[in-house]
């Protein structure tokens, strides 16, 4: 399944997508949040779905399309995870996971705009793809590590580079800016994925890509990923592990390119769909 959030932001219904058609499943009275799939919502949506598929109402065509998990208790990143971008940042290659954090506040939907954040100077790119927890994982073994993943989500992780690392501390204040985690089209469950370890992913800028990668280039792989963090913390079901990005981030070339206003980026990744931001400068 593709599943869905649609209307205005902080007022997300839910909805799924079949054949490519956006259809309203607010009559089925939750959301998809940490509570939706701990409790096995993804079987009962489908079977929701089965039983009333002739009475399913399509979405305006114009209706916003929101991120398509409500709000996580956590969104966990995983920096420098692909050979190529740890090389074009000049930064050694990782013996472990690096793990940072983006702010559950940054989640904004995957066609909203990207705000430039007040005395930035240094707003970069960076296409990465998410996996969508699905249930309590703790002290995970890598074998069973796929056991507790509901699905995948196309995500931008969106990063100021003189905040993360000009500036002292860790690289989270860098990142949990408003509107740097656009997500979605839509959250594709696992069972729509049969091969994640080679998964194409792209972005654009302006009509320019700068971006072509794919998961088969990751350091750490998902498996590897999920069982490392849930080690040092429990990961809760709707938990967004961010999976790191390849190459062609705008602070890899020389000199650096950053984003301005006006711009217009474009991501997208093998069965995960395409996205759209516009940038735009920072408002409250």
């Amino acid at each position: 399944m593709k599943l869905i959030r649609h209307g205005n932001l902080g007022k997300e219904k839910i909805g799924v997508q079949i054949d490519a058609k956006n259809y309203d499943l607010s009559s089925f009275g939750e959301d998809y949040n940490e509570q939706f799939f701990e409790n096995n919502g993804i079987e009962r949506l489908t079977n929701y779905i089965n039983e009333n598929k002739d009475q399913l109402k399509e979405i305006a065509a114009d209706s916003r399309i929101g991120a398509p998990i409500a709000r996580p208790s956590k969104i966990v990143c995983i920096g420098l995870n692909y050979l190529d971008h740890a090389n074009e940042t000049g930064a050694a290659i990782p013996k472990e996971p690096i793990i940072f954090f983006k702010s559950t506040t940054s989640v904004v939907g995957p066609f909203d705009d990207i705000m430039i954040p007040q005395d930035s100077e240094k707003t970069d790119w960076e296409v990465e793809f998410g996996v969508v927890i699905g249930k309590t994982a703790r002290y995970v073994e890598e074998a069973d590590a796929t056991d507790h993943i509901a699905g995948y989500v196309l995500i931008n992780d969106v990063s100021e580079r003189e905040f993360q690392l000009e500036r002292g501390g860790t690289w989270d204040k860098g990142k949990g800016c408003d509107t740097f985690a656009p997500m979605g089209p839509y959250l594709v469950t696992k069972d729509e994925m049969s091969d994640i370890s080679n998964v194409g992913l792209w972005l654009s800028v302006n009509g320019e890509k700068f971006q072509n990668g794919n998961t088969k280039n990751l350091i750490f792989s998902v498996p590897q990923l999920i069982a490392y963090v849930s080690k040092f913390m429990t990961l809760l079901p709707g938990d967004v592990i961010s999976t790191g990005t390849p190459a062609g981030v705008g602070l890899g070339f020389k000199p650096p390119i950053y984003l301005k206003v006006g711009d217009v980026v474009e991501l997208g990744a093998d069965g995960l769909g395409v996205s759209k931001q516009n940038v735009v400068a920072f408002k409250l």
